[in-house]
């Protein structure tokens, strides 16, 4: 798989903080060099920068009424830029924008889910990725917006601890299999620090599940600079040598989250 996507868009000039499908739709020479690169460096499945493309986050920027136009189109550009690989739709956590944990709200994530699952489609996209989830009731949601959408292959990844929990407390491993018995293509982890406990995390999930097993970690820890800003220090040799570790434990789709570029996944599919 890819590596990051938003980090790698801020080195080429979108401000942070900014909306970044709007910013992609207005600047797509930036997002095509991204894919190409990935694309270049082997990577065979590459995410559309649909990430926050939902009604309820759209909206802030008034392009709620344009949902599905606007994941069409980032998919199709994704698609232009690199035909040999697989485009994932990318759809992820609303927590920012709802209580996406609570019961009554399951409604309400299922149509913005919907909506921008429709566009995904719509656009081409050769299969659907939710990433960064953090509550099991998103994934429900997921599951349920793309059954009723008719959509084919579904990936799911969680944010969680490295002893396999997530952030709630929940057992991670149950949610997976279930995720997995009800049809899921692969499920995993993505923004998880790259670290000694990775390739223990990989283990631990691989006694839940039988299929693919999806890990797409940081580059290890962020370090918060001065002015806000952001980095992380993994070098791309120990990245490697985790991904390494982490193949050997049973993960079989690997990528690369937050902190990543083209360059540590070139290393990586070499080395792998």
């Amino acid at each position: 798989m890819d590596g990051a996507t938003g980090s790698n868009l801020q080195k080429a000039g979108m401000p942070k903080g900014c909306c970044t499908e709007k910013w992609v739709l207005e600047h797509p020479d930036a997002l095509t060099q991204l894919q190409r690169q990935y694309a270049d460096a082997g990577c065979q499945i590459l995410y559309a920068p649909t990430f926050q493309a939902q009604p309820i986050a759209l909206e802030r920027v008034g392009l709620a009424e344009q949902t599905e136009a606007v994941n069409a189109k980032l998919v199709s550009l994704s698609k232009d830029a690199a035909p040999q690989c697989l485009i994932a739709g990318d759809l992820t956590t609303l927590a920012a924008f709802t209580d996406s944990y609570d019961p009554d709200k399951f409604d309400l994530l299922v149509e913005n889910y919907r909506r921008q699952i429709r566009g995904l489609i719509d656009g081409g996209a050769d299969l659907l990725v939710a990433e960064t989830l953090m509550y099991p009731q998103e994934a429900e949601a997921i599951l349920t917006a793309a059954e009723l959408e008719q959509a084919g292959a579904v990936m799911y990844s969680f944010v969680m601890t490295p002893d396999a929990a997530l952030f709630s407390g929940a057992e991670v491993g149950p949610i997976l299999r279930e995720l997995e018995q009800a049809g899921a293509a692969a499920v995993g982890f993505n923004c998880v620090a790259a670290d000694s406990m990775t390739p223990y995390l990989v283990s631990k999930l691989r006694r839940y599940i039988k299929g693919p097993l999806l890990c797409k970690p940081n580059a290890g820890i962020p370090v918060i600079g001065d002015n806000g800003t952001v980095r992380y220090d993994m070098d791309i040799a120990e990245f490697v040598d985790i991904q390494r570790q982490c193949l050997q434990n049973g993960a079989t789709l690997l990528g690369g989250c937050c902190g990543t570029d083209p360059d540590f996944m070139a290393h990586m599919i070499n080395a792998l």
